[in-house]
């Protein structure tokens, strides 16, 4: 017997000693899979086309500095180191915007891809390429060529995710110009807010001017027609449900930016001074990627789109500019009455429906058969509900051919004054943006894009589609659209506000106006501005918002307890969006638990686009709103808000509220949008730092729909502060880092840098140099 035992003990060693040399066998296998994955710093690469060698200069972040012959040639080096740090990010932009997410991700996909085929932005790019001049097609070709250098000669190790993907398709021209109607898409959704209005209208405990007065407007509404929004109050909200928005996987958020320049007087360089910050999503690879670009024609710094072969936002040493979304309404939603299968009506009679099949595979699933139908006014979107007799249709400015922003954008890179700024402003088509451009000598504030002109005003969605009354009739010509050259001031700030229009309807639905008037307070306070200055505006964490409501809440008496000290603390607070204090957590919770109340009291969510959060709850500390939504005195609600935000605060963080920070509830997150969804993998795809401000503050750290979650979902995850006087001076940073590999030194290197507003330049040469990229011509 104990000789069995001891041959049983042998062979289980020996086993276990089998099975460990598996693991390690596995692991260092997974390992150097890994290791193919992370792209070189230091390369040689030849490329077909190239004119001339290229030199890029990797700085301590990772980020290049390219020295090129030509444009074209840059634009070729720009494709491959693109596809070097980001090549994920791309596939998956152009699986998203074309509708071919199921294909890599299974069904899971579906949704997104259903819609993205019934809106067509792959035959839009393709007719937008079509269009292309021969300068920037080329830059656009040259850029593709570079993409497909790195896919050629790293296989299946072109990324890490891509390991795991169906096989790589080759890059082209129309993927990167997918890019910019998909950003078209989200940046000018505002038919979001009007599937809401409608969907709302099916509880019945909301009046038509209640639903208006969700989102407190400027001006009174023009109609309180609501019968057929009523009527399709169900369908509004399926769509809805249907529909992919922020913050759900390969999304963004509608609009919410900051831009600001200085005038030369007013600038303590002499010259003017240009500083801005695009809030969107925060992702792990963020939205942007740095880069300096040099070539005998220019020289170009600041934020590129992975996919695209422009500078977004930045300098070219001309001229600096920066966008903010514009809340212009360039969306609605129509009602066409059917006929028969085959037709609907238009004003002169029976019209038939355009049709196209498309085919959407699905990895581990079965194809699926969608035929997309559209009238005269644009694709039907409620053949998205599966046997939905009723006709919805989407009728909107990027929806249309020559609608793309690219011509603008690439002509503006190229203006080297003001007034060719504004001659590249004229191509600007969809979205409606706000464009802050500055030269040696002048700044200005210029509204882009296509705005259209209505037979009659806008009324309560959907329109009647049959009998043209509220037709499109064109678009308003460039020149008609609000544009500020210089300022009395001495300088220009938009932050999503609306824009003075006195003589052109641009839209109803406005953010308010707490980071615009912040701004302008701070720049006030100086006779010279500095580039400092600059940057300790965008990283200001004062709340105006809270700063104005801040002295109805001192004036409550709330009974002893956990309120009264939670109180006692905004006593004396001044509205900063602290990391280590407690009072930001405390109001937050408080004011977000009161709008959610008062909503719930009449069947609407927090988080409903039609119920903007900052801008209802302000509008319930006016007398108008007690009246409408308290019955005239909200302190009741108040008190009782403030008793369970306080409750669950202290669950969460502890009893003493003194003891409470808003850093440990408000963290940055910028998550992978499917490592961070798997169990295993998750810690590989999420990058989180403790960050201050809010929705309401210049350094915005915004929130989402939960009325209980404070996670900071996105913000300012680029920034970039110009002095056209010395174009080497200005300063840069991007959110979490320039790789987007999850094991790269450079996932998320700049993090804390970003968080503490630090920011960093891009000199002509790297410096230090970390890396270095030779590219050579290639004869084939």
């Amino acid at each position: 017997m104990r000789g069995v035992i001891g041959a049983a003990w042998r062979w289980g060693r020996r086993g276990l000693a089998a099975l460990g040399a598996a693991l390690t066998l596995a692991l260092l296998l997974i390992a150097a899979l890994v290791w193919l994955t992370l792209p070189p710093t230091h390369e040689e690469v030849r490329l077909f086309g190239l004119g001339a060698p290229v030199h890029v200069g990797l700085d301590a972040h990772g980020i290049p500095h390219i020295e090129a012959a030509s444009e074209e040639d840059a634009a070729r080096a720009l494709g491959y180191l693109h596809a070097r740090d980001r090549l994920f990010q791309m596939e998956m932009m152009r699986r998203v915007a074309s509708g071919r997410l199921a294909e890599a991700i299974g069904p899971a996909g579906l949704p997104n891809d259903r819609l993205m085929r019934t809106l067509g932005l792959q035959q839009l790019a393709e007719a937008d390429f079509a269009a292309l001049p021969p300068k920037p097609r080329a830059l656009f070709e040259a850029y593709a060529a570079g993409v497909n250098a790195w896919i050629a000669a790293h296989g299946r190790y072109a990324c890490l995710e891509c390991i795991f993907l169906p096989r790589l398709e080759p890059w082209t021209p129309v993927d990167s110009l997918l890019w910019g109607r998909y950003m078209a898409w989200y940046l000018g959704a505002n038919y979001r807010t009007e599937l809401a209005r409608m969907a709302l209208a099916r509880s019945g405990k909301l009046t038509p001017e209640e639903i208006e007065a969700l989102w407190p407007a400027p001006a009174a509404p023009t109609s309180t027609d609501h019968a057929a929004g009523a009527r399709l109050a169900t369908l509004a909200a399926a769509l809805l449900a249907r529909l992919p928005a922020f913050p759900a996987p390969f999304t963004e958020p509608s609009e919410d930016s900051n831009a600001f320049a200085v005038d030369a007087a007013h600038s303590a360089t002499g010259a003017p001074l240009l500083a801005g910050d695009p809030h969107l999503g925060f992702s792990f690879p963020g939205l942007w990627y740095l880069a300096r670009i040099d070539t005998p024609g220019g020289s170009w710094a600041g934020a590129t789109a992975p996919g695209v072969p422009l500078l977004v936002f930045g300098q070219n040493g001309h001229i600096a500019w920066s966008f903010t979304s514009n809340g212009a309404d360039t969306e609605d939603l129509f009602e066409e009455t059917p006929v028969d299968a085959d037709h609907y009506l238009g004003p002169s009679g029976p019209l038939p429906y355009g049709r196209r099949l498309e085919r959407i595979r699905v990895r581990g699933g079965t194809e699926e058969l969608l035929t997309v139908r559209a009238t005269r006014h644009g694709p039907v979107l409620s053949d998205l509900i599966p046997g939905e007799r009723r006709v919805i249709v989407l009728e909107a400015t990027m929806l249309t051919e020559g609608g793309a922003a690219v011509l603008g954008l690439y002509d503006l890179d190229h203006a080297q004054s003001l007034d060719e700024a504004e001659r590249a402003a004229a191509e600007f088509g969809a979205p409606v943006q706000n464009l802050m451009v500055a030269d040696r000598h002048e700044i200005a504030l210029l509204v882009v894009g296509r705005i259209p002109l209505r037979k009659s005003p806008e009324t309560f969605p959907p329109l009647p589609g049959a009998d043209g009354s509220r037709d499109w009739t064109g678009y308003a010509p460039a020149e008609a659209l609000p544009r500020f050259i210089g300022s009395a001031s001495g300088f220009l700030v938009n932050a999503n506000e609306e824009v003075p229009s006195p003589h052109l309807f641009l839209g109803r639905d406005w953010p308010g106006p707490w980071r615009a008037e912040r701004i302008g307070a701070l720049l006030a306070a100086h006779e010279r501005v500095s580039l400092e200055d600059l940057i300790a505006v965008e990283r200001d964490t004062v709340s105006l918002f809270a700063r104005a409501i801040l002295p109805r809440l001192r004036d409550l008496a709330p009974p002893p307890g956990l309120g009264a000290t939670a109180l006692g603390l905004l006593s004396g607070w001044d509205g900063t969006m602290a990391i280590d204090r407690p009072e930001p957590l405390i109001f937050n919770a408080w004011m977000r638990a009161f709008a959610r109340d008062v909503l719930a009291a009449k069947g609407v969510a927090f988080g409903d686009p039609a119920a903007p959060a900052l801008e209802f709850t302000a509008s319930l500390f006016t007398e108008e709103g007690a009246g409408r939504w308290c019955g005239g005195d909200c302190r009741p609600l108040l008190l009782r808000a403030l008793d369970e935000a306080t409750g669950e605060l202290a669950r969460r963080f502890g009893p003493d509220p003194r003891r409470w920070q808003w850093g440990a509830a408000h963290p940055a997150l910028f998550a992978h949008p499917l490592l961070a969804r798997l169990p295993v993998l998750s810690a590989l795809g999420r990058f989180a730092i403790a960050a201050p401000g809010d929705d309401a503050t210049v350094d915005r750290g915004a929130m989402g729909e939960e009325a209980t979650d404070f996670t900071a979902v996105h913000g300012p995850a680029y920034r970039g502060v110009y002095d056209l006087a010395h174009p080497e001076a200005s300063r840069f940073m991007i959110a979490p880092g320039e790789s987007g590999h999850p094991l790269s030194p450079h996932a998320a290197d700049l993090l804390r840098l970003w968080r503490d507003g630090e920011m960093i330049p891009l000199p002509r040469e790297a410096a230090p140099v970390a890396g270095e990229i030779v590219f050579l011509p290639s004869q084939g």
